[in-house]
């Protein structure tokens, strides 16, 4: 159990709390600034897949290519070339990536990385870590610190989440993880797209943390090698809190993730 608090200090603290939470309907709040983009309306206005200060998760099964759409993602967001990314549009500035790998060996984090670099202009702005060997503590505790000892980021890649707790369907520790989720977004103003494994009879992201993402994030995206060719992989967003982009495919090419045509049976993948 916590510290017990002095009745001063539970004043301080829910006053605080009053404050920082108090909304007036009056005030005119601006929509968050967007992030990473998927082409535009009809308005001509861009779609975000992530805004600043929100957080999106990739769902995908085993071997679906999900850590190559992180590559897409990320190059988008940093630079890439139109030839890559078609339509994907990243919203920078003069902010940083930051890119924690949990589940691949470093020679493995290090190939993906590098996959970055290779469909990037300008990756100076590009930082990777490969955090296998640690324990989901303290993971989770290393990014809490490492956040906090980095300004200016701007764009967070968790892949994957699951591995910042021991049981994906523990209830307190999946809270956990959201809360920080959604502390970091809030209090660093930053994107956050984290991937997590997909059930395989019916898509849904796994365990009790999947299903805490599913109600907190802004965008769900999933990702669906086609039958006929599983180096063509469907990008779809399944959930989002505003506009959702286009459904979208890429390939891969010479190691390489590249936003392709669209295959002809799409309706099989859209919202599945």
């Amino acid at each position: 159990m916590g510290t017990l608090m002095t009745k001063e200090e539970q004043h301080l603290r829910f006053n605080n709390i009053l404050k920082q939470s108090f909304v007036d309907p009056k005030e005119e709040i601006p929509e968050p600034p967007i992030s990473i983009s998927k082409g535009k309306n009809k308005l001509g206005e861009y779609i975000p897949i992530g805004t600043y200060g929100n957080f999106s998760f990739i769902s995908a099964g085993p071997k679906s290519k999900k850590t190559f759409l992180v590559s897409l993602l990320a190059s988008a967001y940093l630079g890439s070339y139109e030839s890559l990314v078609g339509d994907l549009k990243g919203f920078k500035g003069d902010k940083k990536l930051i890119h924690y790998d949990t589940e691949q060996s470093r020679y493995h984090a290090q190939k993906t990385f590098k996959r970055v670099h290779r469909m990037t202009k300008d990756a100076s702005d590009y930082y990777t870590y490969a955090l296998r060997q640690f324990s989901p503590e303290d993971r989770l505790d290393f990014i809490d610190w490492h956040l906090a000892q980095t300004d200016n980021v701007g764009l967070v890649i968790i892949d994957g989440v699951a591995d910042l707790l021991n049981d994906i369907n523990d209830l307190e520790k999946s809270n956990k993880v959201i809360h920080y989720l959604m502390k970091w977004t809030q209090d660093y103003n930053i994107h956050i797209v984290t991937v997590i494994h997909s059930n395989f009879y019916n898509n849904k992201a796994t365990g009790h943390l999947g299903s805490f993402l599913e109600k907190k994030t802004e965008t769900q995206i999933t990702v669906t090698p086609t039958e006929d060719d599983p180096n063509v992989v469907v990008v779809d967003c399944k959930r989002s809190r505003g506009y959702s982009f286009d459904t979208f495919s890429f390939e891969i090419k010479s190691g390489l993730p590249i936003v392709c045509k669209m295959p002809d049976n799409i309706n099989q993948f859209l919202h599945s």
